[in-house]
């Protein structure tokens, strides 16, 4: 019945939506029903609360309706047909698993339908893990909550002081405090918050009322322009925003907030979780009595390891070739034994073969727990011309699976796994270790091979626990050997990262692993890539050592969690390092990598995704950040169920950030359409200057209509989850003129009156490499912080949302070198060559002591960007690509080309020059001043210490882009691509060697900086001709 109804009115309803401006209009849901009154047999559906809506969506899944608030056209069903379904449970757990599905853009009852215990189990253990967290948030108390959700951003305490500037003495800090409706500036030392805030309201006292103590304790200190409370007893200085106004001689503006204002957050947030979650009992139930586990038998008798090949089908084949499986049992990159390589079988499309046992040179009991078994199913065809081998390989498909299951328990019977056809570069023997142990979930189309696991026992197979594996170790004592062995040792040691281990110093440091614990600790990833993982003996050696391995630091242990290095106990070590991580910003800084590992964990159940979802529902900005990255993948088949399960535990154990996550979702989703519509009518009228204005005029007036403006309106920023959008301002709205014409879209700040805030929504464009690069650079100002180098680097915000799609801020007072100089000239071929241009528009914004600051803000980021570009090995550097704030920061954006990659024409490089140095840069350090002064050394030598502070911490940067490299980025896809960073950073040779080698690149840069200019003036007349 409601199937016709249905077809009937959902356009009308769609159409009043879209359109309606009356925010009391009802929604979809209420006025369908209200319509299927008059239709002769409603009676008999019952009442409305116990039914809900079903659709299919525009991603072509089955969408439960549960949130009928929602209207139809954000729902936007893929045709106009709902389906009428009855609630099986709760109203309160439906809902909430409505809005869970909704907002990590896959329906939970896919979830439901996986016929896999392993991802049941996970998610029983989640719910269960996911309620007490919430039980937990119900009995914090308010000031407890506030500091979890909005803590501040802390930075490690300075070395040294910040000056005035004037005469080197510390700087008094001067801060504005908004209280009641008025201000009172403070002028104080360095303080903590609260004995900020008691002199703030003592003076405030005295000019409006009497003096009285019943103010202690019912206030905080916020940052007036966004939801950062200055919570703790940590010095102001502490504070990144505080340090921040500070370096930029800026007042710092805070509110004074009553903490009745925070209570009733607090109260709306509890109020949430105990419509869904009820508190916590007194009197916990009894523990379920432990499963008694199946009989461990321990292949101790050297049975070797086989599998059986029953068929392939789909193998899309020439007629005339012979297929053929290889098929490599690996624990990470190493491969255990030698690869087992079925007959040739003739046929198109489906394949059996006459010796299907293969039979591996491993015995059963010496599999590592985390071992892969990786098959290739490859073409074999006869060359046409006779040379030396008379055969050519062709690979077809690989898929990888792993030999124990997630209990431990050694594989057994049949199983079909669905292979993956796109085969990446240089793989060994066409196997593919590093890929994903996912099936391929197309399996409509995608090869398939069936194969068995033999069973060796009656009982199973179980890898045997922790306890019984290091009783197989022997206590080794470390015995005396030549100093020649140490001096070896000390110089594996010291090499970086990409260097190769051979045979014998892989022997050496096992044979001094002893050694190495005590005066090498931070060697373990080179230990463990000495261990023979093929020998039991060794690996209970190896787990016995684990326990008395002194802590690495959080940086170091970074790199255990790299593909390389796959045992549980390993990485479960890994992440008790990373537990080191006190502040909000150490993990902040590491999570992009963080998530990418996730692709390298065989169980969805480790410790790893334990540590994530802990921090992350510890605290709201890393939960914001950890959503985001899972969510803006989750459309990669080989991991989107793993990410899936992972944002439903995140969102069942942070029920109250669930609405705050989904406005942004639905926003996102307008600001797609709003693109999408310019697109359409860019194309349309590409040759018509009149039409496309019209273009921008449909382009505010959608933003204009109520359905946007109120999605659109009131929410937390995507790019910082403490800024709080209050609403458009459509007038400074525009679309940007390149292909994939960007939308800026200009907010206005609802915690500062007046002030705006922009943001770029790119759609088209894959964000993620942008992302890595200005991780990397802030990384780089938090070192170069460390060791008392503040070079003013300004690594604004940029995050992907989705399949490429993502979100970029817009860096305020600031313009481009490229309008700076068409501004000044008349002739866009002579504006490239005025080096008065940028200097000059300095000089316009800024008079006496604030030109002097900004000239140093020139050439303290100056440098820094050099540095880093060159470093980084960042392409493309146009004119277009580099900015310049009035306070004189400058800047680089779209990091599009990275670690070398230039770009060319007609196969020439048209980027010559190690990094960007011109000679308008030097006029604006040395203030219009010829000939190299004493400015221009302070401004080489800046370079030079920078560029020393980031070699001392190359590793670092080599095991961040290693843990990059299955992101799919298109310029970081092998190892070979992160030599790059080996060669400049000149890792392997002496401090002096390599500062030679710099000052030779920093010579170069400026003796051919004349190229650039080149570069940029035909920049210059291109972007002419285009406007």
């Amino acid at each position: 019945m409601l199937f016709i109804l249905v077809t009937q009115i959902l356009s009308r309803i769609y159409l009043i939506e879209s359109n309606g401006d009356d925010k009391n209009t009802p929604c979809g849901f209420v006025l369908l029903w209200k319509q299927a009154q008059s239709f002769p047999l409603f009676p008999a559906l019952g009442e409305m609360e116990s039914h809900m809506f079903e659709c299919v969506n525009q991603a072509a899944v089955h969408e439960e309706l549960e949130d009928e608030t929602r209207r139809l056209c954000d729902v936007r069903p893929f045709l106009p047909v709902l389906k009428l379904v009855t609630r099986n449970c709760g109203r309160a757990e439906r809902l909430l698993d409505s809005k869970i599905g909704v907002l990590i853009s896959k329906g939970l009852h896919e979830l439901d339908g996986i016929n896999d215990q392993e991802v049941k189990d996970f998610r029983s253990k989640m719910f269960r893990m996911s309620e007490e967290r919430m039980q937990k948030v119900q009995m914090m108390t308010c000031m407890e909550w506030l500091e979890a959700c909005f803590s501040p951003q802390l930075e490690p305490a300075p070395g040294t002081a910040i000056t005035d500037g004037l005469n080197d003495r510390p700087a008094d800090l001067k801060v504005t405090i908004h209280f009641d409706q008025s201000q009172v500036r403070v002028c104080s030392p360095v303080f903590t918050p609260i004995d900020l805030m008691e002199l703030a309201l003592r003076k405030w006292l005295t000019t409006h009322g009497p003096e009285e103590e019943a103010w202690r304790g019912q206030y905080v200190l916020r940052v007036s322009h966004c939801l950062e409370f200055l919570c703790g007893d940590h010095p102001l200085i502490q504070y990144k925003y505080i340090r921040t106004c500070m370096q930029a001689k800026e007042s710092p503006h805070l509110t004074l907030v009553h903490t009745s204002a925070i209570k009733a957050m607090f109260d709306k947030e509890i109020s949430a979780i105990g419509a869904v979650v009820g508190r916590k009992s007194s009197n916990p139930p009894l523990p379920l009595p432990p499963k008694r586990r199946a009989p461990t038998v321990s292949p101790v008798e050297c049975v070797p390891f086989k599998i059986v090949l029953v068929n392939g089908s789909k193998v899309n084949a020439e007629e005339t070739a012979k297929v053929q499986v290889r098929a490599g049992l690996f624990h990470g990159t190493e491969l255990l034994c030698k690869p087992a390589v079925s007959s040739e079988s003739s046929g198109r499309s489906d394949h059996t073969w006459k010796d299907s046992t293969l039979e591996f040179d491993i015995s059963v009991s010496d599999l590592p727990r985390m071992t892969r078994l990786c098959f290739a199913i490859y073409a074999v065809m006869d060359k046409v011309k006779k040379q030396k081998s008379t055969k050519n390989h062709y690979p077809i498909a690989w898929v990888n699976t792993m030999v124990f299951d997630y209990k431990g328990q050694l594989k057994t019977g049949d199983i079909i796994l669905h292979c993956w056809s796109s085969f990446p570069d240089e793989l060994e023997e066409m196997l593919n270790p590093i890929g994903t142990i996912q099936t391929n979930p197309y399996t409509e189309n995608a090869t398939a091979l069936h194969i068995h696991f033999p069973e060796y026992s009656s009982h199973p197979i179980i890898f045997p626990p922790f306890d019984k594996v290091r009783q197989l170790s022997v206590i080794v004592l470390s015995v005396p050997y030549s100093p020649y062995f140490h001096i070896e040792l000390k110089e594996i040691m010291e090499r970086d990262a990409l260097s190769q281990l051979c045979e014998n110093e892989k022997d050496l440091i096992w044979t001094l692993r002893h050694d190495c614990r005590e005066n090498f600790p931070q060697s373990l990833p080179k230990l463990l890539l000495s261990v023979k993982w093929s020998k039991h003996e060794d690996m209970a050696q190896l787990q016995a050592l684990l326990q008395i391995w002194p802590k690495l630091s959080p940086r170091d242990a970074l790199e255990l969690l790299d593909f390389n290095y796959p045992d549980q106990y390993v990485r479960e070590y890994a992440v008790g390092c990373l537990r080191d991580m006190r502040l909000t910003y150490e993990l902040s800084q590491y999570l992009l990598q963080l998530v990418q590992v996730l692709r390298y964990e065989p169980y969805y159940d480790c410790a790893l995704t334990h540590f994530l979802l802990e921090r992350a529902q510890r605290n709201r900005k890393i939960g914001h950040f950890l959503f985001w990255h899972l969510r803006s993948e989750i459309h990669m088949p080989a991991v989107s169920v793993q990410f899936a399960l992972i944002l439903e535990a995140y969102c069942r154990g942070s029920i109250p950030h669930i609405e705050v996550l989904k406005k942004q979702v639905e926003a996102l989703s307008k600001l797609k359409s709003v693109n999408e519509l310019i697109k359409l009518g860019t194309i349309k009228n590409a040759r018509k200057a009149k039409e496309a204005m019209l273009t921008k005029e449909a382009m505010m007036t959608c933003l204009r209509q109520s359905g946007y403006s109120e999605t659109l309106s009131d929410l937390h920023s995507p790019l910082n989850p403490n800024v709080l959008l209050s609403g458009i301002n459509v007038e400074k709205c525009r679309y940007m003129d390149s292909k994939m014409k960007p939308l800026w879209i200009v907010y206005n700040n609802k915690l500062m009156g007046g002030d705006t805030l922009g943001i770029i929504f790119k759609n088209g464009d894959d964000l993620r490499q942008d992302m890595l690069t200005l991780q990397i650079l802030r990384l780089m100002d938090l070192l170069w912080k460390e060791a008392n180098l503040d070079l003013r680097i300004v690594p604004y915000g940029c995050l992907a949302t989705g399949d490429r799609a993502g979100l970029i801020e817009v860096v305020s007072s600031a313009d481009t070198i490229a309008n700076i100089q068409l501004t000044s000239s008349n002739v866009a071929a002579a504006a490239a060559f005025n080096k008065d241009a940028l200097l000059n528009w300095l000089k316009e914004r800024n008079t006496g002591d604030a030109l002097e600051r900004a000239i140093e803000e020139f050439t303290l980021s100056c440098a820094g960007y050099c540095v880093a570009t060159y470093v980084l090995g960042i392409g493309d550097r146009h004119s277009d690509n580099i900015m310049v704030r009035s306070t004189g920061q400058l800047f680089h954006i779209d990091f599009g080309h990275i670690l070398g990659n230039f770009k060319s024409k007609f196969g020439i490089k048209r980027e010559r020059v190690p990094f960007i140095l011109t000679h308008d840069f030097i006029h604006v350090i040395q203030q219009g001043k010829t000939g190299y002064t004493e400015k221009f050394g302070s401004f080489r030598q800046y370079c030079e210490e920078a560029y020393l502070i980031l070699r001392k911490n190359g590793n670092l940067f080599i095991t961040l882009f290693a843990l990059m490299l299955t992101a799919g980025l298109p310029e970081l896809t092998s190892v070979k691509d992160i030599q790059y960073l080996k060669d400049s950073l000149a890792l392997g040779k002496t401090d002096e060697e390599a500062l030679k080698q710099f000052r030779q690149k920093f010579d170069e840069a400026l003796r051919e900086s004349w190229t650039t200019k080149v570069n940029w003036m035909a920049h210059n007349v291109a972007k002419d001709n285009r406007s």
